[in-house]
């Protein structure tokens, strides 16, 4: 079947594909190994360029610049997972008066990128009067309206994505749309899309770093700082190498962190809604046979 689908590369096409890759892969070698002698050359890998890291003042400012950085993703994350879940009700409303406007609202939001919202949260409103516009409100805020209108998007694909028989019958033994949604077709969805969700909340961790445009001091704005420090003799390779692990280490626990809770998800009391929807079928299928 799958021969039918392409042509299967000959000899000649296999010899070309292999002497291509080589080229390819020796290409990237060259410009890689150029950068890395460049910043040899500049001294960028000697023992001097970590002196600045030797100070416990600059290990206390990084473990205050990660907690800046943790209380913004953790705040914007509920914020915007609680914002998404309401958009996505409304989205999928019956009534237009609602479903359009918040429609609207989601497709403004998601088409501006984060940082203009930031900028505009933080260089905007205070010329219109709006001063309680502090740096962290502004990356918080700017991060909800667009990661909250994203996942809004996301739950109403994980509702749709489910058969509609399962609403049906519900509705069949008496259950309104909210008992619906809120007992059979959210747990589903939420976990089916929960893959996607925790994608969406590293991108809420990572564009944290955004912040630093708005004078936000989490872990990029102290990154910059510490390495055009030419007291130092401005050391961005180890400054690169300590921050970017950082990042690395906190992306990681929130993957590990989800997958754990994708995992009781599905040991725990959500688990029993497919039978409860089986259950469900079967006396809606009984209440149309009698």
């Amino acid at each position: 079947m799958s021969d039918t689908l392409y042509d299967v590369p000959g000899p000649r096409a296999k010899a070309r594909n292999r002497v291509l890759g080589i080229i390819t892969i020796l290409v990237v070698a060259a410009i890689l190994a150029f950068i890395i002698y460049r910043f040899a050359e500049s001294g960028q890998f000697s023992a001097a360029k970590w002196q600045i890291f030797t100070f416990p003042l600059v290990w206390q400012n990084v473990g205050i610049a990660t907690l800046a950085t943790l209380g913004a993703f953790a705040l914007a994350g509920l914020l915007s997972l609680v914002l998404g879940l309401i958009l996505s009700v409304g989205r999928m409303s019956e009534h237009k008066w609602v479903s359009i406007p918040v429609t609207l609202f989601i497709e403004l939001f998601r088409a501006i990128p984060v940082l203009i919202l930031m900028m505009i949260m933080y260089y905007g409103l205070p010329p219109l009067g709006v001063d309680f516009v502090t740096p962290f409100v502004a990356v918080v805020t700017g991060l909800t309206l667009y990661n909250g209108s994203v996942l809004a998007e996301v739950f109403r694909s994980g509702v749709e994505s489910l058969p509609t028989g399962q609403k049906e019958a519900a509705y069949a033994i008496g259950l309104r749309k909210s008992g619906v949604m809120a007992l059979i077709l959210y747990p589903q969805a939420i976990r089916a899309m929960m893959p996607v969700i925790i994608s969406q909340l590293v991108v809420v961790l990572k564009d944290t770093a955004l912040g630093f445009i708005v004078t936000f001091h989490e872990l990029l704005y102290l990154a910059k700082f510490y390495g055009s420090q030419f007291t130092y003799d401005a050391p961005i390779i180890p400054t690169t190498l300590v921050f970017g692990t950082i990042y690395i280490i906190l992306c990681l626990i929130l993957s590990g962190v989800a997958k754990w809770v994708e995992v009781r998800s599905r040991r725990g009391p959500g688990s029993a809604i497919s039978a409860e929807v089986a259950r469900t079928r079967i006396v809606a299928a009984d209440g149309s046979a009698a």
